[in-house]
């Protein structure tokens, strides 16, 4: 059995309260694009919280602000953290909140990283059977 980090699972619970605008517009997005892959938000791994997961690509999006490109040591954390993440077995994806004021771009990027992942990539939903019988069978 597992030990879940109390202090860790309620920071995620109040970050997911307080998202950034960027934040909300990502998790908006990735709701309504129906990407056929449940991911979860503020999702605490190992010691750290990640902003975007989905456990069945085993596939992390972060969204990176402008204090994590103007802040020379957390470019550095934030390099160790990936590389963390990746000995955990994750990929990770990374994306500048300025990047996201084009979201078709975005949807391309992760639709990329969705199929890196050995997923399919996002479709639009099939249409639905057509009904059974008369005749057919």
């Amino acid at each position: 059995m597992t030990r879940k980090n109390r202090p860790l699972l309620h920071y995620a619970r109040e970050m997911r309260r307080g998202a950034t605008p960027a934040e909300a517009r990502m998790w908006r997005w990735l709701r309504a694009q129906r990407l056929g892959y449940k991911f979860r938000r503020q999702v605490p791994i190992g010691p750290f919280i990640v902003d975007f997961y989905c456990a069945e690509l085993k596939l992390v999006i972060e969204l990176d602000g402008r204090h994590h490109l103007a802040n020379p040591a957390m470019f550095d954390y934030d390099d160790a953290r990936t590389t963390a993440l990746h000995l955990m077995g994750l990929r990770v994806f990374r994306i500048r909140n300025e990047e996201f004021r084009d979201p078709e771009m975005v949807g391309k990027q992760i639709a990329w990283m969705i199929e890196q992942c050995g997923g399919r990539p996002p479709h639009p939903p099939s249409a639905p059977s057509p009904p059974r019988g008369r005749g057919e069978g």
